[in-house]
């Protein structure tokens, strides 16, 4: 008995004590309490319009969801800023009458982000990410929809690990 209360103690202490240093996240300590995404400006060739704001309402709402800090307009310890520089359309495979089977909407992204109490996190990246879809179909409505969820998901993502988690 005396040894079970021992491994509960034990057991609870390194609990409340790796919650400082480790979140499901993976995020660990964020020395800022804010942050700020400012507005991706869509500079690539082919514009499809909204996109630069769904890109960054999603960075902000997948940061405000992973972590504890707070968005706020100007002045951010933690600032994200940058534009969408490609929007592209490519055949990927073709049938034998010389149409696209599949093809593939890729996009990328400049990313800089600024840490003002740590500036050895700040850095300048390109990300992007693809979906493939069938080339008897149209990029439009649903399917559309669909393939930038799928694409601003993982970018986010990656720029999330990029910038807090550090993977």
């Amino acid at each position: 008995m005396k040894f079970f209360k021992l491994f509960l103690i034990l057991i609870t202490a390194f609990s409340i004590n790796s919650c400082s240093v480790y979140n499901f996240t993976g995020t660990g300590k964020i020395d800022a309490k804010t942050f700020q995404v400012n507005y991706f400006q869509n500079a690539a060739e082919l514009v499809e319009p909204g996109i630069d704001l769904s890109l960054t309402r999603k960075l902000q709402d997948l940061i405000q969801n992973q972590t504890n800090l707070n968005l706020v307009n100007s002045n951010g310890d933690l600032m994200y800023e940058g534009e969408i520089t490609d929007y592209r359309i490519t055949p990927m495979t073709a049938t034998a009458d010389q149409r696209a089977a599949e093809s593939r909407l890729t996009i990328a992204v400049m990313v800089r982000f600024t840490n003002k109490n740590k500036e050895t996190d700040n850095f300048e990246k390109r990300f992007s990410f693809f979906y493939d879809y069938s080339g008897q179909n149209q990029l439009v409505g649903s399917q559309l929809t669909t393939a930038l969820d799928v694409i601003f998901e993982r970018i986010t993502q990656d720029i999330f690990n990029e910038s807090l988690a550090k993977w």
